[in-house]
């Protein structure tokens, strides 16, 4: 089992700066490709970044890109979400989740095996 726990969420203003992070424990963290997900209310849950587990290998949702960083601390077993410019739209509950294949991650988000409870981010206008 790999046991997910997000963190860093929090009300913030349009153009603010937030980092969300996502510490792992259970199973070997480097053998794990990581993404970050969200959902606003009445929305289904959307990618939003996905880093494979080497870290040289990042993937985003076309309108944060640019904006959203992901990056990877194997020594820390953390994943993180550096979030810029956030608008009003980025609000949602975000995610972490973990899978050995990163196509699950991508692309495949029912095949996941791993989440986490999410985090709260709120921007406001």
């Amino acid at each position: 089992q790999l046991q997910l726990v997000e963190s860093g969420g929090d009300l913030v203003q349009a153009g603010d700066s937030l980092r969300l992070s996502c510490a792992a424990s259970g199973r070997t963290f480097s053998d794990y490709a990581m993404g970050w997900f969200r959902q606003s209310p009445g929305k289904d849950r959307e990618f939003v970044a996905a880093i494979d587990g080497s870290g040289l290998s990042t993937y985003y949702l076309d309108s944060v890109k640019g904006r959203f960083t992901i990056s990877r601390d194997d020594a820390k077993r953390t994943v993180y979400l550096q979030m810029n410019s956030l608008r009003p739209e980025d609000t949602a509950v975000y995610f972490c989740a973990a899978d050995r294949d990163i196509v699950f991650i991508r692309s495949l988000m029912h095949e996941i095996n791993y989440w986490g409870k999410g985090t709260l981010v709120t921007v406001s206008a």
